[in-house]
């Protein structure tokens, strides 16, 4: 049985590899609901990218079911506190479209991170511990899975087309536990992500580096005054993945000496890459000196403009 790999974090020596190829074949082999309506990704990110979308209510504060969702409502929550993060997994290898943050348009916080999917494609677990919740509501997050982790802190999947798991299962990092989808008040096919601790919402760019698939550090330290805010160690710190495949969008392509830089995942293609930061395939050949038919290496930086 061949393993899928999880990343380490930057200063980690190693992390156990965790769930396979047969998870991903059994997930990409199931069959969706009647009930969600496939639609085109491309499209969905060109209006995504364009005009915000409302957020969901927060499920631990306000809307449905608020006691059952929300354990740690009269919890007494410490004012800082040190968590382990360096046994991980990515939730999905999307990039971020839409980032965590107050929306002065709705005149409410989006809770987690938009994270860019495909119906059907798999969303894994980000650390070990045990499902909390499996529900389905239609004003919000459609079908999500709250996972209470063995570090402290939860993680949400929202908008979700299948469940892979069900309460109480114990999972890994890494493992399968849903197929991405567009349930819920979405607008198309994403994954909106979630870090709490003791219902306290995280901004998920504070433990992860999504550009680069990695957490910052091993640990994170949750403090009361600060964990609302992202970090970001990007050498172009400003040029927001979430615009970069926005053309003439103000501001998004300024980065040092006007150059701007990609390093190849797992997956992408020149198609891929020249979608996003919106350029031509042929100026990504041109700038890197290489051919529409030359095979993309992992890791490999390319300039895209």
């Amino acid at each position: 049985m061949v393993g899928v790999a999880t990343n380490s974090a930057q200063n980690l020596q190693s992390v156990s590899r965790h769930g396979n190829m047969h998870d991903d074949l059994l997930a990409s082999q199931t069959t969706i609901t009647d009930q969600i309506r496939l639609s085109e990704t491309k499209e969905y990110m060109d209006i995504i990218l364009q005009e915000e979308s409302e957020p969901e209510l927060d499920i631990y504060k306000e809307g449905w079911e608020s006691d059952r969702v929300n354990p740690y409502k009269n919890a007494i929550v410490p004012d800082r506190k040190v968590i382990n993060v360096k046994n991980f997994a990515m939730p999905t290898p999307g990039y971020i479209t839409s980032p965590y943050g107050y929306r002065p348009r709705f005149r409410r916080m989006h809770k987690g991170v938009d994270l860019k999917v495909q119906i059907g494609d798999t969303i894994r677990a980000a650390f070990d511990g045990k499902i909390r919740l499996t529900k389905y509501e239609r004003r919000g997050y459609g079908y999500y899975v709250i996972v209470r982790h063995e570090n402290g802190l939860e993680t949400v999947y929202g908008h979700l087309s299948k469940f892979l798991v069900k309460p109480n299962d114990y999972v890994k990092a890494g493992d399968p536990i849903a197929l991405g989808g567009n349930t819920g008040r979405s607008t198309g096919p994403h994954l909106h992500f979630e870090t709490r601790f003791m219902g306290y919402a995280i901004n998920p760019t504070a433990i992860f580096d999504f550009d680069n698939q990695t957490t910052h550090t091993d640990t994170y330290t949750f403090d009361k005054s600060t964990f609302e805010r992202g970090r970001n160690y990007n050498p172009y710190k400003g040029r927001e993945r979430y615009y970069a495949s926005t053309k003439n969008k103000k501001g998004s392509k300024a980065t040092a000496g006007g150059k701007v830089s990609h390093k190849v995942r797992k997956g992408e293609s020149l198609s891929k890459i020249a979608r996003r930061y919106g350029v031509s395939i042929n100026q990504l050949c041109r700038l890197n000196g290489i051919t529409r038919s030359t095979k993309l290496q992992v890791g490999r930086v390319l300039r895209v403009k």
